[in-house]
């Protein structure tokens, strides 16, 4: 009788406290404290609580007062308006329990992602660190890396969370995406910036992908089955996208920073690869955000000394396929003999520069390098037609411009700058057809513009 009369307490006390904590209000990992929500936006809230139970969200900025109630599977999600940028604030939540966050900002909010170039922190070893993680102080810059965790199926949370930016927290963050918060700050006058990092070193971009979208596809199909095993990350399907992408689907973005590639070298449909990241996150988040990315810096790759420079062509292409996209250019700011640049400034600085002109439609000038627009022959004569051309020159003798007939048989071409535009001739094509510049895993742009930015590799073909 004891025995189960002390049986059945345990299993109601038991009951109560677990009818308890399921009742509990709870959000994702990144609603909270310090964070910064995307200004003058329809922000979408969401998380859990018992079925029916009536929650009040208080928003500081206005003290205006939401009401949601959970359905029947304990999910909640209400969509609130943000005005123009400010904090900090409180951010309310009231049901059987209570929620404050503190600290909240309203501002700009960018997710980085990619490999370990976007990974990369300047306690890794970044140029000039000492001084840079010293002036690391702006309170109004906010980071949120997410831990490195993989999912067979999508999941609904992620571990992480928000801190402020100082000398402190800012050498454990991206760097990338500390410069290019910087430098966006610089323009957009001390506007909170919230930089959410989902990074992963040495990761192929289809882990960063839904499965079920390579899956629906042929091409990327096959190109997803080609990797081979890796003993620093997954190389499966959707891995990453399930534990790391899917629980931030609906956190309101300005736009996203991606810089991956390099594990990707190999691949002849790496623009079809990213092109289908990029439509499959829009469609997640039924958001056709800003996409900005940089282009693979030059490195000696093992095997065909070419293929690095087939990834950086299919960057290129991806700008003529994908609308609202924007590709930086670094191999001027590259050595070839690291495949983790160090001087990540000009990295972050470019792409700030790129999202100021085109996201935020502040005038910064030419923020791209030479873009192959389309070329011409006249008898022996290829001509060479670039946007961004406006002051083309060469930085140094280096000719990395070849040239090739029906044969497809390519030979170095002498090149000569004439308006804005180059012209190659070589004694061994009569009749040129094809062009392609910097065509080596290795090779650093020795065209520029008048902006000072570097030209992008490319092929006619």
């Amino acid at each position: 009788m004891k025995s189960n009369r002390l049986s059945r307490l345990f299993r109601l006390f038991a009951l109560a406290v677990t009818g308890s904590s399921l009742a509990n209000v709870s959000l994702p990992s990144f609603f909270a404290d310090n964070m910064v929500l995307q200004r003058n936006a329809e922000v979408k809230l969401w998380g859990w609580a018992s079925p029916n139970e009536e929650i009040t969200i208080t928003t500081g900025w206005d003290n205006k007062q939401y009401k949601v109630t959970p359905d029947n599977q304990a999910n909640w999600e209400l969509t609130i308006s943000t005005p123009g940028e400010g904090g900090p604030y409180t951010l309310n939540f009231k049901g059987y329990n209570e929620v404050t966050f503190k600290n909240v900002m309203l501002g700009e909010v960018w997710l980085c992602s990619g490999q370990s170039n976007m990974e990369w922190t300047a306690n890794s070893g970044i140029d000039n660190a000492e001084a840079e993680i010293a002036a690391a102080n702006y309170p109004n810059i906010r980071f949120f890396t997410v831990a490195k965790r993989t999912a067979k199926s999508a999941q609904l949370d992620l571990e992480g969370n928000w801190q402020v930016c100082s000398p402190e927290t800012m050498k454990y963050a991206s760097a990338v995406g500390y410069f290019f918060a910087q430098h966006l700050q610089e323009d957009l006058k001390n506007v909170p910036i919230g930089i959410i990092n989902s990074s992963w070193g040495g990761t192929p971009a289809e882990i960063w992908m839904p499965a079920d979208y390579i899956a629906e596809d042929e091409v990327l199909a096959a190109a997803a089955a080609k990797h081979t095993p890796a003993k620093w990350g997954p190389i499966e399907a959707g891995r990453a996208y399930n534990a790391m992408i899917n629980p931030l689907v609906g956190f309101k973005l300005a736009g996203v920073l991606w810089y991956q590639g390099e594990s990707n070298v190999g691949s002849s449909v790496y623009d079809k690869t990213l092109g289908g990241l990029i439509a499959s996150w829009r469609g997640a988040w039924k958001d056709d955000f800003s996409f900005y990315y940089v282009q693979i810096a030059p490195y000696k790759y093992e095997g065909d000394m070419r293929q690095g420079a087939v990834i950086r062509n299919s960057q290129r292409l991806v700008l003529q396929q994908i609308p609202k996209t924007g590709m930086v250019v670094i191999s001027d700011v590259s050595p070839v003999n690291d495949i983790h640049p160090r001087n990540k400034r000009p990295v972050g600085e470019r792409l700030a520069n790129l999202a100021l002109n085109d996201h935020y439609q502040i005038n910064k000038g030419v923020v791209n390098g030479p873009l192959y627009k389309n070329h011409e022959t006249k008898g022996r004569k290829l001509t060479v037609h670039f946007d961004n051309a406006k002051g083309l020159y060469f930085k140094d003798k280096a000719n990395m411009f070849e040239i090739a007939g029906q044969d497809g048989e390519y030979h170095q071409a002498t090149a000569k700058i004439v308006n804005d535009a180059v012209v190659l001739t070589s004694d061994k094509v009569e009749k040129p057809v094809h062009v392609r510049f910097a065509w080596h895993s290795a090779g650093r742009a020795n065209l520029f513009n008048g902006a000072n930015l570097p030209a992008s590799s490319f092929i006619s073909e």
